[in-house]
């Protein structure tokens, strides 16, 4: 989708996203920043993700990529002392929470060795001269856990029978069948219970969405190395026509671990559309939103044939319209 964030978000229908992964724009990016400072960029950044708890699906999971920097923040001064490191990891949780979303997880992503010498400082070794280079970064799980009091059925007898057992502190409504001739009874005569989120992860539990064991082990520590994306070729040429490429890494893991076969995946900060390609080769429905064709368009249309989900989005709302033919420099 070729439009802004924002507003595409405005015009999908509520809970119709079953995934979304995505990392946000660098708050301090040379090409594309339009933040005069961090609060700016962070109220921004909240607006998107407020609506994006409305998109997203109950019981479902925003995986969201972002770096600690080490910059200035622009509140206070502009100078060179005023540079620090900012954590936008610490401040995005902060955000997420506040929108109602639960903070489940934060899996560090180590680079590895780093390539820039930035850290050299002007070529000054001397004191107060000297701070690290940036060598990881965070993945952070965000869960949505919004009280349903809708009454299921039992997933065994298919009866509407069925009481409330409890209200979990996330907001999980769970219910016990009272089916008397439900053959899942316990051995003290209580009924099935069971949540909407057990009726989605036990009804999964097949071949076809078993993730592969040497993934798992990959993923078994919280601390995850793997290299980014390498988008100069000898020639100095930026050969993926993207200044910051997200690896494929990221996506498969928020594919696999929080996803089922043709849900789905809304990256709304696509850049150049990597987490619609691997959603594609999961079997997923990627979703990509843009607003910077000029930027990517020819990174992207090498990759993937854009193919809007025409139940997606409202009826009232014109789908051409956040397919922009322009080219713009917002």
């Amino acid at each position: 989708i070729w439009g802004d964030c924002l507003k595409a978000l405005k015009g999908m229908k509520s809970e119709s996203i079953h995934l979304m992964v995505t990392s946000p724009p660098y708050y301090n990016a040379r090409d594309y920043s339009q933040w005069t400072n961090l609060n700016e960029y962070l109220d921004d950044m909240r607006e998107i993700i407020r609506e994006s708890y409305r998109v997203l699906d109950n019981h479902r999971v925003f995986v969201f990529n972002v770096g600690d920097i080490f910059d200035n923040d622009n509140l206070t001064t502009k100078s060179t002392w005023g540079k620090r490191r900012l954590p936008l990891g610490a401040y995005f949780i902060k955000i997420f929470e506040e929108e109602g979303f639960t903070f489940v997880d934060d899996f560090i992503w180590d680079k590895g060795e780093v390539q820039t010498e930035r850290h050299k400082s002007g070529n000054k070794p001397y004191p107060f001269y000297q701070y690290p280079a940036n060598c990881y970064e965070h993945i952070l799980i965000f869960h949505k856990h919004r009280l349903d009091r809708t009454r299921y059925p039992c997933p065994v007898c298919g009866t509407l029978k069925v009481n409330g057992n409890a209200q979990s502190e996330i907001g999980l409504m769970s219910w016990e069948c009272k089916n008397p001739e439900c053959f899942k009874r316990s051995k003290s005569n209580r009924g099935k219970r069971f949540s909407l989120k057990t009726i989605m992860t036990q009804s999964h539990q097949s071949e076809e969405h078993r993730i592969p064991d040497e993934f798992i082990k990959k993923w078994r520590r919280d601390i995850v190395r793997f290299s980014p994306v390498i988008k100069i070729n000898s020639k100095g040429e930026n050969k993926l026509g993207h200044t910051a490429p997200f690896p494929d890494d990221i996506p498969e893991f928020a594919i696999r671990m929080f996803s089922y076969s043709g849900e789905r995946v809304l990256d709304p900060f696509a850049g150049s559309f990597t987490s619609v390609i691997v959603a594609k080769k999961l079997n997923r429905i990627g979703i990509g939103i843009e607003i910077n064709k000029k930027m990517f368009r020819d990174a992207i249309m090498k990759n993937i044939e854009r193919k809007l989900q025409p139940d997606l989005f409202d009826k009232n709302i014109n789908i051409s319209e956040f397919d922009f033919t322009e080219e713009t420099d917002e």
